[in-house]
């Protein structure tokens, strides 16, 4: 099946998707606010620059779209034009997380993931489930996990 757009409007498109204070990080921001944690955001000197970064509990927190980092939930599809181009590209995002969480992991951080799929979509968590699943992890400091519409999962 051919593209609806021209390779301009796509490229405009494709231009137009935001890599940070995007809806979801936005999202996340205001529980952090409301569970009064103190963050920076965009943390370039970190492997993977990431979205959050609570320095007083050695903790970092990623927001990841189910779409560009492979998540397995209903936000994922595959596009069905230049699939393998696609798949190479996702799988890049992949592999690329997994050497930024190990790398986190080694310098001492506790890694959180909040997967899109629980911020919104169908299935999306209640605000005050994510805040007291988040609140929960932050102040346990025991690993590495992900928070998704299914909940919070060890990593």
């Amino acid at each position: 099946m051919a593209d609806v757009h021209s390779a301009a409007i796509r490229s405009k498109n494709m231009r137009a998707i935001r890599t940070q204070d995007t809806a979801i990080e936005k999202r996340l921001a205001g529980l952090l606010d409301t569970l009064g944690f103190s963050y920076r955001t965009q943390d370039k000197t970190l492997a993977g620059r990431p979205d959050f970064v609570l320095d007083s509990y050695q903790t970092i927190i990623f927001v990841h779209g189910c779409f560009w980092h492979h998540h397995h939930c209903h936000l994922f599809r595959l596009p069905a034009t230049r699939s393998e181009f696609w798949l190479q590209k996702i799988n890049g995002n992949v592999a690329r997380d997994a050497r930024d969480s190990a790398e986190l992991s080694a310098a001492g951080w506790q890694v959180l993931t909040v997967w899109e799929c629980a911020l919104r979509g169908k299935l999306r968590l209640a605000d005050e489930a994510i805040t007291s699943r988040l609140e929960e992890w932050i102040i346990a400091g025991n690993g590495n996990a992900a928070i998704d519409h299914q909940g919070i999962h060890r990593c």
